[in-house]
């Protein structure tokens, strides 16, 4: 997979947002262990301290955390996950509301637009 990175947002949290697609669309599951700090830096062409950092963060948040010497795992609480998936999808829906607002859609004509696209 390609990862394309925005000069003007910090490295880590990108690779951050990316981790949290990651964890709410199922790549990794609830109590799954995940890869090394190593093995993701290699994966995202990062360097190991900006992962790191970036994995700092999910655990802060609680989505992932750390046995002593076994690694990293994805967190058991799929309320969460859901509670993260369910913010993610309000914000692209603001998003798709708001630029269709800019281009002079209300709501209900960009919904007639969102059931016109074929899956």
């Amino acid at each position: 997979m390609k990862f394309t990175f925005d000069n003007n947002i910090p490295i880590y949290i990108q690779v951050l947002e990316y981790m949290k697609i990651y964890l709410i669309s199922g790549v990794f599951k609830c109590g799954e262990k995940l890869p090394s700090v190593r093995e993701f830096s290699t994966t995202f062409k990062v360097n190991p301290n900006t992962m790191q950092k970036a994995l700092a963060e999910l655990e802060s948040m609680n989505l992932i955390y750390t046995e002593r010497t076994n690694g990293k795992y994805v967190t058991n609480d799929i309320n969460l996950i859901d509670k993260l998936k369910d913010e993610y999808a309000i914000t692209l829906a603001k998003s798709y509301f708001e630029g269709m607002k800019r281009i002079g859609l209300g709501k209900a004509d960009s919904i007639k637009y969102l059931e016109g696209i074929n899956d």
